[in-house]
């Protein structure tokens, strides 16, 4: 497990102790489900759910038997005595590791889901305070047109909503439950056992099984953290890139004290956000692995087994420590307006071509036509160190179809906005989240 940024609440669920203690609560449900169809007697259950497993005598157990459901049933079955018989009766030791399975990855995800709503809520405020902050919008790293902060935090509003939604049905998928016996038959342990005792747990039977619970439900599961993870490095991204000196447009938090290198006092690197992009790499290539795991021999076989024990814990500790570092980042982000308004006009007014283009279509002429009039001022506006209207304004071709005043009047950047509003009315961006 990823021992550094684990949390104390995900670490908790991934727990040795804690898995054995959601196996014991899987065979107790189980039990349970034998006493009210009268194959348990009723007056055991206070005594079994009273079980426990020694997780010391457990290891003492599986350097014999080399099985750790074995081993864990031994150890129970140390603090049960005569009603230690009626424990995993009829039962394959996957229907007990899934179901459990089951039982901690909808626990990560109840964490995930919080941690993605209160994610949500800061990129919310962060854009309705930059909702009209005008900036450069690029395409290929070079400039564009004009744009708004706000806008481009929008944006991420909008993808981790959708991120929202393909987690609560990755959750679904996965609360699944599985008694069925050997190869899912049922021949040693009835329907009715698995009815029961999901309802306890709080798990859907799944509707048809082998030996295990099907790894495609797994797989949703790891592919939308693997998306998550995506989306947080397509952010995280963004802001090293807007943080490099040159550009500087926000920047990460930066405490008291905080040192940025051994070597170089000056520095104030965007270490947050690279490795929150470099835990994503991690996930991605465990989202892979989940994908492998779908196809087993037969009924089943343990190939997918010993992957597990890491992608599933690593996946939900990283995605839980990548959004508890983007929170504080988004609501402590610096945002540097006047950089990003010097880096609007670095160009000298290039960012209007579109306009004077369309204009001079408007007035008559074709588009190849225009385009060339329009590219060849852009192009010596480029190369050298004349404003782009000035050209303009000096080219006789250009001044044919549009006078100085309707030239001046297109070099305005409240142009660009005029649809803001609408765009995050669109959205339902219209409050902020404190207090919510």
């Amino acid at each position: 497990m990823i021992e550094r940024y684990s949390r104390p609440k995900m670490k908790k669920i991934w727990s040795e102790e804690n898995k054995f203690d959601q196996w014991l609560k899987v065979e107790i449900a189980v039990c349970e489900a034998w006493a009210e169809l009268g194959k348990i007697p009723e007056d055991a259950i206070p005594r079994i759910r009273k079980a426990n497993c020694n997780l010391e005598r457990m290891a003492e157990f599986l350097k014999v038997t080399h099985h750790d459901v074995t081993a864990f049933l031994s150890s129970v079955a140390e603090s049960l005595g005569e009603e230690s018989r009626f424990i995993h009766l009829g039962l394959t030791s996957s229907d007990i590791m899934d179901t459990a399975l089951s039982l901690q990855l909808k626990e990560s995800t109840d964490i995930l889901e919080q941690q993605v709503t209160d994610f949500i809520a800061v990129l919310k405020n962060k854009a309705i305070e930059h909702k009209h902050t005008i900036m450069m919008g690029r395409t290929h790293g070079v400039h564009a047109e004009p744009i708004t902060f706000g806008l481009k935090i929008a944006l991420w509003v909008e993808e981790m909503k959708r991120s929202a939604r393909r987690l609560a049905e990755a959750k679904k998928a996965i609360s699944v439950g599985k008694i069925s016996g050997a190869v899912g038959t049922y021949a040693t342990v009835p329907p009715e056992v698995e009815k029961i005792a999901c309802d306890k747990l709080r798990l859907t039977p799944a509707p048809i099984s082998s030996q295990i619970v099907q790894r495609d439900r797994h797989a949703q599961f790891m592919t939308t953290l693997a998306i998550m993870a995506g989306s947080l490095e397509k952010f995280a991204t963004e802001i090293r890139s807007l943080q490099r000196t040159e550009i500087l447009e926000v920047e990460e938090p930066f405490q008291a004290g905080q040192t940025g290198s051994s070597a170089m006092p000056h520095k104030r690197n965007p270490e947050l956000c690279e490795r929150i992009c470099g835990l994503a790499r991690l996930v991605r290539g465990h989202a892979l692995t989940s994908l492998e795991n779908i196809a087993l021999w037969h009924e089943r076989d343990i190939s997918h087994s010993s992957t597990e024990r890491i992608i599933l814990p690593d996946s939900c500790l990283a995605i839980d420590y990548m959004l508890s570092l983007f929170i504080p980042i988004i609501r402590d982000l610096s945002v540097y307006t006047d950089n990003m308004r010097r880096n609007l006009e670095l160009t000298r007014g290039l960012v209007f071509s579109q306009r004077v283009l369309l204009a001079l279509i408007n007035k008559g002429l074709n588009r190849e036509e225009a385009y060339k009039l329009v590219q060849k001022n852009a192009m010596k506006a480029w190369q050298g160190k004349e404003s782009f209207l000035n050209l303009l304004e000096a080219d006789k071709q250009i001044l044919a179809h549009l006078s100085k005043s309707e030239l001046e009047s297109l070099f305005d950047y409240n142009y660009y906005l005029k649809y803001v509003d609408t765009i995050f009315e669109r959205l339902e961006l219209n409050k902020t989240q404190e207090g919510k």
